[in-house]
């Protein structure tokens, strides 16, 4: 299976303004298409799952238990943060399902905001090399849509996805 590589576009980089936030290596664009296959989701690797205060509640509502029940069940403090547990086992998702041999995600419409910017992390986005590293973990990497670097950027710089009351 050949591996569609991500370039940089010189010409399009030429192109762009003394602005240091477009001369990234990025500004022509990324292709991405989640393929909802769990993979980012799942082991084999440990990591943390970053939850905020407001998304436990999101998530205490969907689940329709009270917040102080998530704790220990679904997430752990690590440090001054909280974390969604993984299984101790594969090190998956505690919110990661398998029914009938296609993985989904058991919060999926309020994930957490760590989950809705994947792949565009900033470590995915510091050079093309990490960019390309990343299609190890995820193969909806350099295929699909073609996020511009203004939803890129958006993306990356994402701290909630849910709107305020005020």
């Amino acid at each position: 299976m050949a591996i569609k590589l991500a370039k940089t576009n010189i010409k399009q980089c030429e192109s762009v303004s003394d602005n240091k936030n477009e001369n990234k290596w990025y500004v022509g664009g990324l292709y991405f298409e989640c393929l909802q296959c769990g993979a980012c989701c799942a082991g084999p690797d440990e990591g943390y799952i970053w939850v905020t205060k407001p998304e436990i509640a999101f998530i205490a509502k969907f689940l329709a238990e009270p917040a102080e029940q998530l704790w220990g069940k679904y997430i752990k403090r690590m440090g001054k943060r909280a974390t969604i547990i993984e299984k101790p086992i594969t090190r998956d998702c505690i919110f990661l399902t398998n029914t009938g041999g296609k993985r989904g995600c058991a919060i999926y419409p309020i994930r957490p905001n760590q989950c809705r910017t994947w792949p565009f992390w900033p470590d995915n986005l510091t050079t093309s090399d990490a960019w390309n590293r990343a299609i190890i973990k995820c193969a909806g990497i350099n295929r699909g849509k073609l996020y511009t670097f203004e939803e890129i950027e958006k993306l990356r710089k994402q701290k909630t996805w849910w709107a305020d009351a005020d």
